[in-house]
């Protein structure tokens, strides 16, 4: 079995405060292979992009990573020096944030920032950058990249702004990409443009993606598998289809049912009861217990470790108990 592109072994991050430790992420582990796409999915404050933040070493103080592993093609990165991080960040791991003006600086035109990428990152001169930068432009669906490369930021539309922002990344050939909400700044149309040309540059080159979204429409038509977050922990992880067709966590249920479909005609959509628990106030036990339709006494009292069920992985007392009611 080859090594995994990105492997996160029992992750741990926390922020001390005056009042106590808040652990914003808790126990999560997973792996990415090379070409695959990883959709993280939950509510917001679940602790997917706190995930990303972690694996690519950019957590605000006083924040930190208490624990746990980061294996990037079977090297560790969650322990090295700063300098050292920093030469993998861009290089080996590129990073598309949600909003591409928070990516792009707009007194430099794009070629300069591009250009400036490439050099840092790779041997190469000038001229060659240039080329290189032209192609990159290219390869995202930017028509006439020679002449608009010497264009800046506000000379582009929010879509075509993510394109340059997704060449940066690109931009050194790196092995795992993580991309943060990529497409919830863009209409629906450009957002289908975007989740295409992901898709088709990770199948091209082989690199590995870690997709955040609260957007299950995105995971559906991009993901290999998915991971689904909650309260800082993985609830339930495995292949794409099944998690959507066939959920075994019932907060996975929850996020599945209050997607309107157009073959039933229901009178509400469905909804998740309650919000989502501040990190000073996690529930003992399953961190979902307090809104779940389905608890038990158990689930108030111990936190499930992950099962495998099917071909997911499941963190859930009540799917535990259910799976082995099944194979009796």
């Amino acid at each position: 079995m080859s090594t995994p592109v990105l492997s996160v072994r029992h992750l741990r991050v926390e922020f001390p405060t005056r009042k106590g430790v808040l652990v914003a992420v808790d126990d999560v582990s997973f792996d990415i292979a090379e070409g695959e796409v990883l959709g993280v999915v939950g509510e917001s404050g679940a602790g997917k992009s706190m995930t990303g933040s972690a694996v690519i070493g950019l957590i605000e103080p006083p924040g930190r990573i208490a624990g746990g592993e980061v294996w990037l093609k079977g090297q560790r990165i969650d322990n090295l020096p700063y300098e050292d991080m920093r030469r993998i960040r861009g290089r080996r791991i590129g990073m598309i944030f949600q909003d591409p003006l928070t990516s792009l600086n707009p007194l430099y035109r794009i070629g300069d920032q591009l250009i400036e990428t490439i050099r840092t990152h790779l041997p190469v001169s000038e001229g060659e950058a240039r080329k290189r930068a032209i192609k990159l432009l290219t390869d995202v669906g930017i028509q006439g990249a020679e002449a608009r490369i010497n264009a800046y930021p506000h000379q582009f539309s929010g879509g075509m702004r993510q394109r340059v922002v997704i060449a940066l990344a690109l931009a050194a050939d790196p092995e795992l990409i993580i991309a943060d909400e990529p497409t919830t700044a863009l209409d629906v149309s450009i957002q289908a443009q975007i989740i295409q040309l992901l898709k088709r540059l990770c199948r091209e080159r082989g690199t590995a993606v870690m997709l955040i979204t609260h957007d299950m429409g995105v995971i559906a038509e991009t993901a290999d598998r998915v991971a689904v977050m909650y309260a800082g922990r993985l609830v339930e992880i495995g292949p794409v289809r099944d998690v959507v067709h066939n959920p075994h966590h019932p907060y996975t249920k929850g996020l599945m049912g209050s997607i309107p479909t157009l073959d039933i005609d229901a009178p509400r959509l469905k909804q998740i009861p309650g919000s989502m628990p501040r990190l000073n106030a996690i529930p003992k036990g399953c961190a979902f217990h307090p809104r779940c339709p389905e608890a038990i006494a158990r689930c108030r009292e111990q936190r499930p470790e992950a099962k495998v069920i099917d071909r997911s992985e499941v963190a859930c007392w009540v799917a535990h108990h259910a799976d082995a009611e099944t194979d009796r």
